[in-house]
This record gives structure tokens, C-alpha cells and sequence, in this order.
């Protein structure tokens, strides 16, 4: 059974960019199933009915779906700790929608040596991370690359706000930025783990 995965913050008692999330589930949904979405919002409405947040807490809302839910489940939210990347070459990849299987990018995962994350490369451009979108800076301004895996939340909202753009990013490129920060739906902007790009390794 394919499975899709959302997951989805909830913090200072709301759920964060429900719409972003429910924009992803359509396009999926109906290239995948060719059928209707679940309806996200109703969803969540009926587990923050039952639900009860601790004070100054960060969750996890993670929606197993395809043509309907099948499985919601929550988990309070740790930021991980990520200070170096380790490039990997991953030619064929295609994470274009975000499955609930992700034995390929485990596979890469091993790769990462001593650092703590991999910066996945496809055909000499730079993806994404692991589990996130990845923004470098340049000075002046907060550059996504134009081609990711995997088309973030979080990167749409950033880029609907006109707060980052995009860039065809190439290995060779990194040079040019003197740092990154790794987004996420969990992971806004502001909040993000920063990352010299000097702690980038091939």
C-alpha cells in the first residue's frame, strides 16, 4: 500500500500552515489516486478536540494518508542538533511526493561519515537534506535551491513571502554562501539549525 506522510506543528496552541500542507495532499492525491484529498482540516479538528497540549511544548502531528487518512499520531517535537553535512551523489532519486517509505534516503543516510546529516546532490545540484529543505546565504540574500526533492512547506510559505528565492545551486556553488539553515514544517526560519558552509564536506 503507498502511503503518504504529513507532518504538521503545533505550537502555542494552533496547528501551523494547515493550508501549505492541504495544498500538497491535492497535488499528491490527485496525480497518485486520481481522486479527491482528505479534507486535512477537518482532521486535525477532531484530534485537537481530544487533545491537550502541554504548556511551551512543540509537537508533532504526523497524517498517514493516501485516498483517505489512515493513521494519525503525535509525538512531542525535539530540534535536532545539526552542525556539519556530508554531501552524497544520489542520481536517480525521486522524492517529488512525500511517502511514509523512505528506505532509499536511509540508504544515503549511511553515507553521512562523522558529520550529522547528508546534503544530497542530484545530477551535481543540491537537494535537500534528510528530512529538510535547506537555504544558504549569500551576503545579501537567503537562496533555496531550485530544484529539490522534495517541495517543503515551510520552503513555499518562505518563498511566498518573498523571504528567500530560488537558485540552480550547484556543488561547485557552495563556496558562495558563507552559511545554510535547514527548514522544515517543524523547523521555521527564524528557529532553524544554522550551519557554516565551511562544515560542508564532500
Amino acid at each position: 500500500m503507498c502511503l503518504l506522510l504529513e507532518s504538521i506543528r503545533f505550537e502555542n496552541n494552533k496547528f501551523h500552515h494547515v493550508s501549505y500542507h492541504q495544498e500538497r495532499m491535492n497535488r499528491s492525491v490527485s496525480k497518485l489516486f486520481n481522486t479527491k484529498a482528505p479534507n486535512l482540516e477537518k482532521a486535525l479538528e477532531n484530534i485537537q478536540d481530544i487533545f491537550i497540549a502541554q504548556p511551551n511544548q512543540t509537537y508533532k502531528f504526523r497524517v498517514l494518508y493516501n485516498a483517505s487518512i489512515h493513521k494519525t499520531e503525535w509525538e512531542e517535537y525535539k530540534k535536532p542538533q545539526i552542525g556539519s553535512l556530508k554531501i552524497v551523489a544520489a542520481q536517480y532519486l525521486d522524492y517529488t511526493h512525500k511517502y511514509a517509505a523512505r528506505e532509499n534516503l536511509n540508504v544515503l543516510f549511511q553515507q553521512k561519515s562523522d558529520c550529522d546529516d547528508i546534503l544530497i546532490a542530484k545530477n551535481g545540484r543540491i537537494t535537500d537534506t534528510l528530512f529538510c529543505n535547506v537555504v544558504f546565504f549569500n551576503g545579501t540574500q537567503w537562496i533555496t535551491p531550485a530544484y529539490p526533492l522534495l517541495k517543503g512547506t515551510q520552503r513555499e510559505f518562505l518563498l511566498q513571502q518573498e523571504i528567500i528565492r530560488t537558485a540552480d545551486i550547484r556543488i561547485e556553488d557552495l563556496k558562495l554562501f558563507s552559511k545554510a539553515r535547514l527548514i522544515n514544517a517543524m523547523l521555521p526560519f527564524e528557529s532553524a539549525p544554522e550551519i557554516k558552509t565551511d562544515q560542508i564536506f564532500s
